[in-house]
């Protein structure tokens, strides 16, 4: 679960099966079932992440330094797909905007109108397919209406969601750790950035029972929520503070468990599953500890978890998690 900082972010367009321009399209090529299939199957693992992500960043709301108020919706901009063309036609839609996700437990979820695919027209009386997006592979006005959704949501704590044909739902938020969970179609990789973890389709952890896949999500968001991308930055990217920050990502990883309502004994459970087949034994990167080390590590913070979950009901690690590092090494100029 290698970290970086800044990485090229990938939606659903890996389903069209080669970039098309408008004007471009071989319709006699086109399997529009196929197309359909594929963009589906994006949304199966993007829904899997977006359920564990929610139930993670709403169990921990309260112990998160900054929180959003969020209704668990993520949208698709069919401007991102290598064809919007031929996009439109296996969806079935006129726009450029559709559901792509309600994340499970959500307000989206909870008022059962976020069916996968259905368009959506307008958001807070705003039409964004008048937001100019470039032909094809345009990725930057989908985040731009998912900054536009949290910021109606900020400011009004509600927000109208129109769909095609008329119907109008209207969502109240609660509150989430700040972290956005974006699935990529493309690679094996796990990432956090401290406003995003971004999960590559082809992370061997989507094999796994729900409770074990939420490891690696627990593990990137743990970096998130302890400012371990700032902290570097400050002080150094070097082996040893690398590997000081994902000791301490790993330690919090059952703390998280247990708020969002898992069995914490998962997060070890994740780390003796993916560990002994993908930290790659004497050749892995020093910058970690070893798997058995790192289960270790996790299995030490169990026995504190489960009697604060049996005294207050809540696993405060805020208050009673002991970090790896100074929160606030580096602030003066010291390392």
């Amino acid at each position: 679960m290698r970290r970086i900082t800044t990485f090229a972010s990938v939606f659903a367009m890996f389903a069209m099966s080669a970039p098309l321009a408008a004007n471009d399209v071989n319709w006699e090529r086109v399997n529009l079932n196929d197309e359909r299939a594929a963009i589906e199957r994006f949304q199966a693992f993007d829904q899997r992440l977006q359920d564990v992500g929610w139930r993670m960043v709403r169990g921990n709301a309260e112990f998160c330094e900054r929180v959003i108020p969020s209704v668990g919706l993520q949208l698709q901009d069919l401007a991102s797909y290598g064809s919007p063309t031929v996009a439109r036609a296996a969806l079935g839609i006129d726009g450029d905007f559709a559901v792509q996700t309600a994340a499970r437990g959500s307000p989206a979820a909870a008022s059962g109108a976020f069916n996968i695919n259905r368009e959506v027209t307008h958001l807070a009386g705003i039409d964004p397919n008048d937001w100019e997006a470039g032909d094809r592979l345009h990725w930057q006005r989908l985040t731009r209406t998912h900054d536009f959704i949290d910021n109606v949501l900020y400011e009004n704590r509600t927000i109208a969601v129109t769909f095609a044909g008329g119907d109008e739902v209207q969502l109240a938020p609660v509150n989430v750790c700040a972290t956005r969970f974006e699935l990529s179609g493309e690679g094996r990789r796990a990432v956090a950035d401290g406003n995003r973890v971004v999960i590559g389709i082809e992370f061997p952890g989507f094999a796994y029972e729900e409770e074990v896949f939420a490891g690696v999500v627990a593990h990137e968001l743990a970096h998130n929520l302890l400012g371990h991308s700032v902290w570097l930055d400050r002080n150094g990217r070097g082996r040893r503070n690398v590997r000081r920050t994902e000791r301490e990502a790993d330690r919090l990883m059952p703390w998280l468990f247990a708020n969002a309502g898992y069995d914490p004994i998962y997060a070890q459970r994740f780390m003796e599953e993916w560990g002994p087949r993908n930290d790659g034994g004497l050749l892995r990167n020093r910058s970690h500890d070893g798997w058995d080390e790192r289960a270790e590590f996790i299995a030490a913070e169990l026995p504190k978890i489960r009697a604060l979950m049996e005294t207050e009901g809540k696993a405060d690690w805020r208050t009673h998690f002991t970090r790896d590092v100074d929160p606030d090494a580096g602030l003066s100029g010291d390392q």
